[in-house]
């Protein structure tokens, strides 16, 4: 009978039945692809979130997705519900379409990790963002202290979107109260791409006589804008600005590029921070630890470029 038992037991712990059979949890990440320099940088912190959390974590199992497009983000998403992930953590390609699949998502029990892109409601668990205005404030001040206060500036602004509009309304603010002697001569969208930023500048250097600085908003348009700045074989700009904190940038900064003065740092590590914050949400019994994490953006000019120069980062 003893043997009987043990032989019970034995197969039990083989073949992984009953409590505390060593069920993984699993963490869906649904982000778009890789289409620019931030969102390369958002994959590889993807990337590095699994590798890391998973080594630390022998119980966890991180499924990484990413995305042509929104209704190839949607399929994604429902795929990572049928493989019964345990959390979710998301970086939505646009704020509509993914609302209601994330939604879905919660109703059925889903931990909800929701990164940068805000939905349409409010449905996630947690919300890990970048301090959008703080990143519109810092490149106006930057913009101030660069012109000593006074100047005539453009703006490329990014995708029509709410992070856009935080960014580009708390530029115009700090403009307005700190440095009125600034005029803003014109502000168009170049959707945080090389090729529309060089062609926007293009347009803005036959349009304008005088440029003394340009807030690019994104790293990825200052290497058009400065392109275009290049070619045209003008001398005027004083100072361009970007976004986002590139090392490809920050290097330039940091090696004091006659142009290229300075960017904002909005770290696509935040990723990471979303994936450990599902794993905590999840150690917690599915309750958050934190609703939001905000973190903040900063200057970053030749005085203090070396710490944020990251070589070995794809961003």
């Amino acid at each position: 009978m003893k043997k009987v038992f043990f032989l019970l037991t034995a197969l039990l712990l083989l073949t992984g039945c009953g409590e505390g059979s060593g069920k993984k949890l699993r963490i869906g990440i649904s982000i778009p692809a890789a289409t620019h320099g931030w969102t390369g940088g958002v994959v590889w912190s993807a990337e590095q979130a699994k590798k890391n959390l998973e080594a630390k974590n022998p119980d966890l199992q991180v499924i990484l997705t990413s995305s042509a497009n929104t209704a190839d983000q949607v399929n994604r998403i429902e795929n990572l519900i049928a493989r019964d992930v345990d959390a979710l953590v998301v970086l939505a390609q646009e704020p509509g379409p993914i609302t209601d699949i994330c939604a879905r998502a919660k109703e059925q029990g889903i931990f909800l990790v929701v990164v940068s892109n805000p939905l349409d409601k409010p449905v996630q668990d947690v919300f890990v963002n970048g301090d959008n205005r703080s990143f519109g404030a810092a490149a106006a001040k930057a913009m101030g202290q660069l012109l000593g206060g006074k100047g005539e500036i453009l703006m490329m602004e990014g995708v029509p979107c709410p992070i856009n509009k935080d960014r580009v309304d708390s530029f115009r603010e700090v403009l307005a109260a700190e440095f009125p002697g600034i005029r803003i001569l014109e502000s168009q969208a170049s959707w945080w791409n090389t090729e529309k930023g060089l062609a926007l500048m293009e347009n803005f250097l036959q349009k304008y006589p005088k440029i003394d600085a340009v807030w690019a908003g994104d790293d990825d348009v200052l290497v058009g804008a400065l392109k275009a700045y290049e070619e045209s074989g003008r001398k005027d700009v004083k100072a361009m600005i970007g976004g986002g904190g590139s090392k490809k940038t920050v290097k330039m900064i940091l090696d004091g590029n006659s142009v290229v003065k300075a960017t904002v740092t909005y770290s696509p590590r935040m990723l990471e921070r979303g994936v450990e914050e599902a794993l905590a949400g999840l150690r917690n019994g599915k309750k958050a630890v934190s609703k939001e994490v905000i973190i903040p953006s900063q200057i970053v000019t030749r005085e203090n470029a070396k710490e944020h120069y990251f070589p070995d980062s794809v961003y």
